[in-house]
């Protein structure tokens, strides 16, 4: 039998990087917008002929992870501050790590 620290090491090595990114924005409690990802992921897999709005790119794959983030538990998806339900994702918004709903 394997161990669950085991278990969750191999699920997060096999982590779409998307996921990682998201991840590692929030880890510090940090609030972050998918803007900010999009432009990090952009700028560490750029190369020099890109054009500067290459992030936008990424935005769709950002938003789609993190709703799938914030249905697991792992993340919150807030708008004006406020956890919000991953199914009406839209507007301005922010990641964070998980926040209890009042």
């Amino acid at each position: 039998m394997t161990d669950v620290n085991e278990q969750n090491e191999e699920v997060e090595n096999k982590e779409d990087p998307i996921r990682l990114y998201i991840l590692e924005a929030v880890a510090g409690g940090k609030h972050v917008s998918p803007n900010d990802i999009a432009i990090k992921i952009a700028k560490d897999r750029a190369k020099d002929s890109d054009p500067d709005d290459i992030w936008r790119k990424y935005m769709l794959a950002v938003k789609q992870q993190a709703k799938s983030l914030a249905r697991a538990g792992r993340i919150s998806i807030l708008r004006r501050g406020k956890p919000i339900d991953p199914n009406k994702m839209k507007g301005l918004m922010k990641f964070s790590l998980p926040v209890k709903e009042d």
